[in-house]
């Protein structure tokens, strides 16, 4: 893993860039690992119950970061190995201790120095409290046997209590371990420049570096998503290193287990064949009539015979009874037997065992003298490989059988004990592996592609201003993606295609202000066709555009109508407005000039304009391409002489299913009328022209659109006077 970490360091050197942060933060693990092992050493050549192996993880973390005091951590315990075979089991502790220095650092917690002391203690209870039931997996006990002495002092030696007190013990210790191991770690810290420090943290980023409020903002999966891409690697790489950790041990115990028993089970071959060897088979029927106790018979024969049992089982390895039985149908007769407890309790030759349950299947060829392969039992006795060799005497007769137990029963626990270090060793690699998996995730795919996704998403061509537009396209471009991948090409394609975006947004919003313009002036010359027609209503068009303008904010302003009131719609009505009239160019001069009051025949004819405009609208409407925006256009010019009682015309529409903007129009039109001269009348004063639309709110016009109006007599009051004087 170091090996990894240092290529990934010294990345900008294959490719002909040195990059100094780079290689200060490759160097200061080296520095760590080295400042971690030589007092490590030492304490360990003097025996002094401290470990100090943990400086130059905690300078590494706080220095360059979480993984960087990880790999610290880790390359420490590997190489202390080297006087220290246990080392390699407290990996964990070390990673736990760099994790934690390196988020006292991102959260800028030691600014606080109730914080150090909060620090230390955390230290030393995973140095202290961890250890000591790695120590009790390991030893059964404390390490050091000046803690389990004072232990001892404070309980009976045993127990809960022996625990309790070796833990805590250890925990103080360590409180001093960690306090001087952090003392020399930020001593050494303190002279690298504030600048630097922040230089080698950013220089493991592939792009332009994130704070933390950023990353906790891209870490946030919006409602409703699935599962993130950071929480799929993290549960495969926990999957991946757990199946791992899991054949490794399995196929390691299942070869040990396989290996051991091919072992014992020649041991065990080998021990009968010895024993026959040694056996005068011709006394054995002697032996058995003689019904002395194994102790005191003192047959010469007998006694060497026996001794030389006695060897052969204490000199072949695993063996843990060697016997003679001779074997009939009542039981096993005992001929010799070397287990000390047989000898001591005076049991006599000839003496009957009876079979085991699990001896039933091979008693028949037992009883006819045939030889056996080895058997694997795990009896009331024990967990045997036993071998049973058939003796003969020198007339070809099976007179017993030599059988010889190599004991199984420590397998177990050697077993037990061999899964509980694998799994110490594997909880330190674990962490390692998902620490690296994750931070080479998320650095070259997590945080680019979220980042990258953020960016694009806040691109939108179609809604948003050209400057905003351009913001973005900087923004996206200063993400300054670098991961040398596939990546790194999206990147570079998504800016490409964002730059062009813009760019090109930039020429249709240049042909499309061309187009409005056009339009525009369009719309305006109609109007002045219309107003020319008209002796009496001077800038009529102009006034009731900019009321209709003042409205519509005033409406925005005050939260009415909102789901209609897009900027799109307000730049629709506001620039088809001077056309509400336009049906008048279908109404007689003689009607549309006339001095007086019209009669009802004249009026009738008159409000025809309505229709009219909606028809002349209509038809430009289906002769020209975009011509959605004078769909207001027709609206004004059809019903902006209803009422909000019902009243009007041409259709007697009422309250909201008039048009929004034939209700705007409504107001601004009526008022026009009343502030303004005409033939057959002199312009109304200010004030008696609001009450009249103060009074037709809720009658003939929509209440809401007279509130807004009323209040927005500053802006009427400038109009009224650019165009009245």
């Amino acid at each position: 893993m170091l090996f990894c970490f240092m290529a990934e360091r010294g990345y900008g050197m294959l490719k002909g860039k040195i990059d100094n942060n780079r290689m200060l933060q490759a160097v200061s693990v080296i520095a760590g690992i080295t400042v971690n092992f030589i007092p490590a050493y030492l304490m360990h050549r003097f025996s002094l119950p401290l470990y100090f192996d943990t400086a130059g993880t905690i300078f590494c973390a706080a220095l360059a970061g979480s993984l960087p005091g990880i790999v610290t951590a880790v390359a420490t315990s590997i190489l202390c190995t080297a006087f220290n075979s246990y080392s390699i089991y407290y990996t964990l502790i070390g990673i736990l201790i760099a994790i934690v220095t390196a988020f006292f650092m991102r959260n800028k917690l030691f600014e606080k120095r109730k914080n150090v002391l909060l620090y230390l203690l955390i230290l030393a209870v995973i140095g202290g409290c961890i250890g000591t039931v790695f120590q009790w997996v390991l030893f059964g006990k404390p390490q050091f046997s000046d803690v389990e002495n004072l232990a001892e002092r404070f309980s009976d030696g045993s127990g809960a209590g022996f625990f309790f007190f070796s833990a805590l013990i250890n925990t103080g210790l360590n409180f001093l371990d960690k306090s001087l191991a952090a003392g020399l770690a930020f001593l050494v810290l303190h002279f690298v420049p504030p600048q630097r420090r922040i230089a080698i943290i950013n220089c493991s980023w592939m792009q332009k570096p994130l704070t933390e409020q950023e990353i906790a903002e891209l870490n946030r999966s919006p409602k409703g998503s699935g599962i993130s891409v950071k929480d799929r690697l993290t549960g495969l790489l926990i999957l991946a290193s757990v199946l791992m950790a899991l054949v490794m041990a399995a196929s390691g115990l299942a070869f040990y287990s396989m290996n051991l028993k091919k072992e014992y089970r020649e041991n065990a071959i080998k021990a009968t064949e010895l024993a026959k060897k040694v056996i005068n088979a011709d006394r054995i029927q002697d032996y058995l009539l003689s019904k002395k106790t194994i102790s005191d018979y003192e047959d010469p024969e007998y006694r060497r015979t026996y001794e030389l049992l006695c060897a052969i089982r204490e000199s072949i390895i695993g063996i843990e009874y060697l016997y003679v039985y001779q074997i009939r149908e009542d039981g096993c007769h005992i001929v010799f037997d070397t287990d000390p407890e047989i000898y001591n309790i005076g049991t006599h030759i000839n003496d009957i065992e009876s079979f085991d349950e699990s001896f039933l299947p091979y008693l028949p060829t037992l009883l006819a003298g045939e030889r056996m392969e080895p058997l694997e039992n795990d009896d009331r006795f024990g967990y045997f490989i036993t071998n049973y060799e058939p003796l003969y005497d020198s007339q070809g007769e099976c007179v017993a059988y030599v059988g010889a137990d190599a004991s199984l029963d420590f397998m177990q626990s050697y077993m037990r004990d061999f899964s509980f270090r694998v799994l110490l060793v594997f909880s330190g690699f674990f962490v390692l592996i998902l620490s690296s998996g994750l931070w080479i995730s998320m650095r070259y795919l997590v945080y680019p592609i979220k980042s990258l996704a953020v960016m694009v998403t806040g691109f939108d061509p179609e809604n948003a201003d050209q400057e905003i537009l351009d913001q973005n396209t900087k923004k996206i471009a200063s993400l300054d993606i670098k991961t040398k991948d596939e990546v790194e090409q999206l990147y570079h394609a998504l800016c490409r295609m964002t730059e062009g975006t813009a760019e090109q947004m930039r020429r249709v919003r240049h042909y499309a202000q061309i187009s409005s313009e056009m339009q525009n002036g369009l719309i305006i010359t109609m109007a002045d066709m219309v107003e020319n027609r008209d002796s009496d209503t001077g800038a009529h068009v102009q006034k009731t555009s900019a009321y209709v303008r003042i409205i519509l904010n005033g409406l925005k302003r005050k939260g009415y109508y909102l789901n209609k009131l897009t900027p799109q719609y307000m730049s629709d009505v506001e620039t088809s407005a001077p056309l509400h009239d336009v049906g008048k160019i279908s109404i007689p001069d003689a009607i549309l000039n006339k001095p007086g009051k019209l009669d009802d025949e004249e009026f009738a004819i008159m409000k025809t304009h309505t229709t009219e405009g909606m028809r002349i609208i209509d038809k430009a409407i289906e002769r020209v391409r975009g011509g959605e925006y004078l769909k207001e256009a027709r609206n004004m010019a059809a019903y902006h002489h209803e009422r909000w009682d019902g009243k009007g015309y041409p259709e007697g529409l009422a309250g909201e299913v008039i048009p929004l903007s034939a209700r705007v129009m409504a107001v601004a039109d009526v008022f026009d009328a009343l502030a303004s001269p005409r033939v057959y009348k002199p312009a109304f004063p200010l004030e008696k022209a609001l009450d009249i639309i103060s009074e037709g709110a809720g009658t003939q016009f929509d209440p809401k659109c007279v509130e807004v109006f009323m209040d927005s007599l500053d802006e009427v009051k400038a109009v009224l006077k650019k165009y009245h004087g």
